[in-house]
């Protein structure tokens, strides 16, 4: 009993020693030094805030969760002859926080587009082989475009002046005295600026100027001065709008009226008040027959009656009346060139509008796709979030744009002026109208702070856009979404990629950072770590929790966790917080055979204990093959002999009928895989037997968490194993397929790749 219960202690020691050894954790050197918890797999407890009453630990709005509101009456006019727009304003703005307030802050985006802007000198730049010739002039020999905000005043109800300070793109206003929790407080502000021309001097809005018929185009945002949002967070959003940042604003009612050309086509924001003073009585026919429209689009204004007003510039003026309850911003677009089609959509027993504006440099893509687009948009959206709430969608044409707003967008996508179109515009242009449309619920809806976390919204808003191109029609051409299309970017140069947690303004790759790689990461999520059932509960969860607040990036994380009870921190690190990529492989295979006869390691061992064959219980020893024990135990003894052991212990512990349902193993292979990439993810493996069948395995990516580097599986079949592959189905974005399989496929060369899609 002594020798046995001596035996046993050495073999399990000897056995811990062994899985220790695969599955230690890494340490720094020296390792007499000690380390601190460096596993992919520790808590977040560093990077996240700590929970209070404001935000919950569950991700949830917290009991003493708050936001401002600010409404908005508005007096626009729009200068068609000189590209100018005037407007006065007056802000109610409600303190919901518990702090008093000595000033208020105004956002002046359009401060960016002044001729002195320092957001112009804020890049450094060489000389470029090449450039365009209008971007050349444009920086070379135009005088800078003055396009900044000119405010002629800011004062209180009483017409008494206050004082303001202009910061760059924002506008501390100076009260009389503190506003205190639960009150309000109104002023006015005038002002006016010169609008862009959003073609030849980039921008996200201003107007197209059509040189043929001397019309424009007009799609207008930003265009007034807007308060910043005061939040729990980060007090006053103070960060300065530089150009990539988007924006961040509280929720409000507005009323706006709007002065353009009287043969102008105008909407926007909100519910037109005045529909009997703009509309003609046929106008208002086919506008009622469109809200009964739920199969096909119905022309409010045709491509006959918009060509035709395309020489009549008109001196007369038409206002035209919007309110707008609950939304964080408002825009508009006019111009006597469009075309104007709506359509009614049936959003989960709700009727809203998809409508649709263009010229009919549009045409015939977008009579043909627009308001489709839009109306499958909602839809679909809805479904994985919640029910649409406003009472229209607007895609509206613009050359080169693709920018959001609540209740209507502008997006790219112009035939040739013969009418033809490549599929790469047809589908480029429903992408973006999917995307744009998308944004009314990311962020407009669910308003994430767009200035500080890009991948907030352009992130989530992709990942929902893939999900509802591949409803919109069968192997739709996503650009985005499919984990091999991040490949080049994750595999590409380290010093030109930053972690997804990164300010807009201080990535170097925008589109992969925030749109691409988010998006990826989040259909990583659903698709292979969590399963969509789990992943879209909580989605909605996310959506629903957050819809018409201020969510942060924590707050999504914890939700997507809470609601779903899968422990994600180490997701959200590698993915997020590190620049770190997918690199999973087959190192080593090697095959073992069962022997009654001590292998070589037992025999060192006993021969350390001084133990002989008679010391020790009935054992089954694993014999690797191309050894000297496998020359000398299998391939010279018999399988009875070598079963012997085994098959005396099934006989005597188990029936005739359980040893007939029981699996009976010929071959046992140890597979060695690794993990050169720095992200943890479940290792998915194929293997194929040489019976012909196939089997594949996840396992979760746990399996990593106390070794980073490699871990050991073993495999007993019933028939040998003829092929592993890991990653059958590029689903984890792996940067390196050479190490995908055993045995090791040769790897085509770039010049074969280059044949093959040429070929292809």
């Amino acid at each position: 009993m002594k020798i046995i219960k001596h035996f046993f202690i050495s073999i399990f020691v000897l056995l811990t020693m062994s899985v220790f050894a695969q599955e230690k954790e890494e340490k720094p050197e020296p390792p007499q030094g000690g380390h601190t918890n460096i596993s992919k797999f520790r808590q977040l407890y560093d990077e996240f805030s700590t929970p209070n009453m404001f935000r919950a630990a569950s991700g949830a709005p917290g009991p003493a969760y708050y936001q401002q509101q600010a409404d908005y009456k508005m007096d626009i006019e729009l200068d068609d002859t000189h590209q100018k727009l005037y407007g006065t304003e007056t802000i109610t703005y409600t303190n919901n926080s518990p702090d008093a307030l000595d000033y208020l802050w105004v956002q002046l985006d359009q401060n960016v587009r002044k001729k002195d802007t320092p957001s112009a000198l804020r890049n450094g730049e060489g000389v470029p082989p090449a450039d365009r010739v209008e971007s050349f002039a444009g920086k070379y020999y135009e005088n800078p475009f003055d396009g900044g905000f000119n405010i002629e005043y800011v004062k209180d109800m009483n017409d008494r002046d206050l004082p303001f300070t202009v910061n760059q793109t924002m506008m501390r206003v100076d009260i009389p005295q503190n506003l205190k929790p639960g009150q309000k407080i109104s002023f006015k502000i005038k002002w006016w600026y010169n609008i862009n021309n959003h073609v030849t001097n980039r921008a996200r809005s201003g107007y197209e100027h059509f040189s043929k018929d001397g019309n424009n185009a007009y799609v207008i945002a930003q265009f007034f001065p807007r308060m910043a949002v005061y939040s729990d967070v980060e007090g006053w959003q103070n960060h300065q709008f530089w150009g990539s940042g988007e924006f961040a604003l509280p929720f409000g009612n507005y009323e706006v009226n709007i002065t353009v050309p009287a043969d102008h086509i105008l909407d926007g924001t909100g519910e037109l008040q005045n529909r009997k003073d703009v509309f003609s009585k046929e106008m208002i026919e086919r506008y009622d027959l469109a809200k009964k429209s739920f199969d096909k689009p119905v022309f409010i204004v045709t491509q006959e009656e918009a060509e035709a007003k395309e020489s009549s510039f008109s001196e007369e003026k038409k206002t035209w009346k919007f309110k707008a309850e609950n939304v964080r911003d408002f825009a508009f677009a006019s111009s006597r060139k469009f075309i104007w089609d709506m359509q009614a959509v049936n959003v989960q027993g709700k009727t809203v509008m998809a409508v649709s504006l263009y010229p009919k440099e549009g045409n015939p893509l977008w009579e043909e796709y627009s308001t489709k687009a839009v109306a499958h948009t909602l839809k679909t959206y809805s479904k994985y979030t919640f029910q649409y709430p406003y009472h229209k969608a607007i895609s509206v044409h613009a050359k080169n744009q693709g920018m959001e707003y609540p209740m209507i967008c502008w997006n790219w996508g112009r035939p040739n002026e013969d009418g033809t179109y490549s599929d790469r515009v047809k589908y480029g242009m429903i992408s973006v109208i999917i995307h744009e449309v998308g944004h009314n619920f990311f962020p407009m809806i669910v308003n994430s702070d767009e200035r500080q976390w890009g991948w907030m919204d352009e992130g989530l808003n992709t990942f929902m856009q893939y999900l509802t191109e591949q409803e919109f029609e069968n192997d739709y051409p996503s650009r985005r979404g499919q984990p091999s299309k991040i490949v080049d970017y994750m595999k590409g140069d380290q010093s030109f990629i930053a972690p997804i947690m990164a300010n807009p303004e201080n990535v170097y790759q925008l589109g992969p950072n925030a749109y691409g790689k988010p998006a990826t990461a989040l259909n990583i999520l659903r698709e292979t770590v969590m399963g969509p059932e789990l992943f879209d509960y909580a989605f909605k969860t996310y959506a629903q929790r957050w819809m018409f607040k201020h969510p942060t990036p924590e707050d999504f994380f914890r939700t997507m966790e809470d609601a779903s009870g899968v422990d994600l921190d180490w997701f959200w690190r590698g993915w997020f917080y590190t620049t770190d990529y997918v690199d999973i492989g087959v190192k080593e295979v090697k095959k073992y055979h069962v022997s009654a006869k001590p292998n070589a390691e037992m025999r060192k061992l006993m021969e350390q204990q001084g133990w002989t064959e008679a010391d020790l219980p009935p054992l089954v020893y694993l014999v690797e093959e191309g050894t000297e024990d496998y020359e000398n135990n299998i391939k010279k003894g018999s399988p009875d002999e070598n079963y012997k052991v085994l098959n005396e212990y099934l006989m005597d512990n188990f029936s005739a009928e359980q040893r007939a349902n029981m699996k009976q193993p010929k071959y046992f292979y140890e597979v060695v895989f690794e993990k050169p990439g720095g992200l943890p993810m479940p290792l998915i493996v194929e293997y194929t037997y040489k019976n012909g069948l196939k089997e594949t395995v996840k396992y979760p990516a746990e399996i990593w968490r106390k070794n980073d580097k490699e871990v050991k599986r073993v495999i007993a079949s019933e028939s040998e194993v003829t092929s592993i592959i890991v990653d059958p189905k590029e689903e984890t974005a792996d940067i390196n397929t050479g190490n995908n399989s055993w045995p090791k496929s040769k790897e085509p060369s770039d010049f074969d790749k280059f044949k093959q899609k040429v070929k292809g």
